[in-house]
């Protein structure tokens, strides 16, 4: 966050001296006290906001890697020659511990293409899927994976 005041100092002086430099530090430094005395803030919260941001893009690029698959499986199963498209309705029950990690795992679900998150309450799912195939291991995903270690 220091840096980022820092930093924050430099554009918006619009060059970079010397005595924009010094006196960059300097007020990088009160401010960043401030930010840590009145603010509720510390480096050790810093580092692990740090640690969540690196798992949030993992979890975003597994996300998107799984939509497109979704997205080849449903155009499979439109382009088959299967006459009935046999839909179902999955119950499961996820240990999310936040309303964040529930929140982000019924999105992760209806964002997939074939998949509908219909109801979640505490930490039961009912989940729409199109077909019995896609409903396999939905308690086991990947997404609860990710989300569960973000938790911790």
């Amino acid at each position: 966050m220091y840096f980022l005041y820092f930093i924050l100092w430099v554009i918006f002086n619009g060059s970079f001296t010397l005595e924009i430099c010094l006196f960059g530090l300097v007020i990088a430094g009160a401010v960043f006290a401030f930010t840590c005395k009145f603010m509720d803030y510390s480096i050790t919260k810093e580092k692990m906001a740090l640690r969540r941001v690196f798992k949030m893009l993992r979890y975003i690029c597994v996300l998107v890697i799984e939509i497109v698959k979704a997205n080849f499986a449903v155009i499979n199963l439109i382009m088959s020659e299967k006459e009935e498209i046999e839909p179902v309705l999955v119950n499961f029950d996820a240990d999310m511990k936040t309303t964040t990690g529930k929140a982000f795992l019924a999105n992760a679900i209806t964002l997939t293409p074939g998949t509908i998150t219909v109801t979640l309450e505490d930490s039961r799912y009912v989940v729409h899927c199109l077909d019995e195939s896609m409903a396999v291991g939905m308690d086991h995903s990947v997404f609860v994976e990710l989300l569960e270690d973000m938790e911790k």
